[in-house]
């Protein structure tokens, strides 16, 4: 049997407000590819809510290989819960590749996002840190040391 092609497409993630979701992630260097409302039968049949009314924005790292689409819901309301923990089942956290990471930080830090404890080097590969992005976001920042 032929194997199917996957590919990765996006990781869509609901905020609370999406200009400020936005501007974290532009800051970050992503851009913004496009900005829509949508709502309809489509878009009640394919996220499987009635009434489904929606802000969203797509946008794509410099590399041109991620993309995150953004949501934040006109209808219905969005429902407001817990910031997910590190350890717990689901959806865990975005990462991001960074050049820098202190530059990283301090552009998180403007939009008063900072580490969840501290910046760790992980064998001497990676610096990296986990931070409470937009909307409680779990962001993970990583900075490779053996550039080569």
């Amino acid at each position: 049997m032929q194997r199917m092609v996957i590919k990765l497409e996006n990781v869509g993630i609901a905020v609370r407000d999406l200009d400020a979701a936005i501007a974290f992630f532009t800051d970050l260097g992503l851009t913004v590819a496009g900005r829509d409302t949508v709502s309809g039968e489509w878009t009640d049949t394919a996220v499987g809510l009635d009434g489904n009314h929606a802000n969203i924005a797509l946008l794509q790292t410099p590399d041109g290989q991620g993309w995150l689409e953004l949501f934040e819901y006109i209808h219905p309301a969005a429902i407001e819960t817990e910031p997910t923990l590190p350890n717990e089942i689901g959806m865990h956290r975005v990462a991001f590749s960074v050049d820098d990471i202190d530059q990283a930080l301090e552009i998180a830090a403007r939009h008063g996002c900072h580490p969840l404890r501290g910046v760790a080097t992980y064998r001497d590969v990676y610096k990296l840190t986990y931070l409470r992005g937009p909307s409680g976001i779990l962001v993970m920042l990583a900075e490779e040391l053996q550039k080569g």
